[in-house]
């Protein structure tokens, strides 16, 4: 079955497909579309998710997937949140952006901090909108560490493993990450989402 995640974001992407590759889903991106940059105008993960999953449905006409996702950040009263990639001004770079981040935090000693997602499933009218979503508790680091992942990940610390999200394999931060305790969410509801929508067993 084809299942569209609506998104231009390869380290998205590369998670995504990281999850799905235990399942018999062929999956498409907007890479495979022609679509522009799709404006996020919510004010929550889910209004972002949605706008993005409705479009993502417009040009494929296929179930399609959308995250919105961000950094909460307890001593800039939760920011970035939904402008976590914009966070900054438009045109920065990852480094640019975390950069940006630690220069806002200072010397702060109140580092708690959490990434927020919500994945939304869409099948083309509002009674199909599904929503999954997921927490990951850490603390800002000081200083980045790491090179995997993307993002916020190098200066995203876990503080039960000890070690920053670009410190962790796929298959780790798949397990504890919260983009993947929501794709657990949504996977372990799959079948009953395909009973729902029969065209695509």
């Amino acid at each position: 079955m084809d299942i569209l995640i609506a998104t231009k974001n390869k380290g998205k992407i590369k998670e995504f497909n990281n999850m799905f590759k235990d399942l018999d889903v062929n999956i498409k991106t907007l890479y495979d579309y022609n679509l522009g940059d799709i404006e996020e105008t919510g004010t929550t993960f889910f209004e972002n998710a949605l706008i993005k999953a409705k479009a993502g449905f417009e040009v494929s006409s296929l179930p399609t997937i959308a995250d919105d996702s961000g950094l909460e950040v307890d001593c800039l009263d939760k920011r970035p949140g939904v402008y976590s990639a914009r966070f900054g001004g438009e045109g920065l770079s990852d480094k640019d952006r975390f950069k940006y981040l630690l220069k806002e935090m200072g010397d702060s000693k109140n580092r708690k901090a959490r990434f927020k997602t919500s994945i939304v499933l869409y099948n083309g009218s509002d009674d199909s909108i599904e929503e999954f979503t997921g927490t990951w508790e850490g603390e800002i680091l000081y200083t980045p560490i790491g090179e995997n992942g993307f993002g916020y990940d190098p200066v995203f610390y876990d503080k039960t493993l000890e070690l920053s999200a670009a410190q962790l394999s796929p298959n780790q931060k798949k397990e504890i990450s919260h983009r993947g305790k929501a794709m657990k969410l949504f996977l372990e509801n799959f079948k009953i989402r395909s009973r729902k929508w029969k065209y695509l067993l």
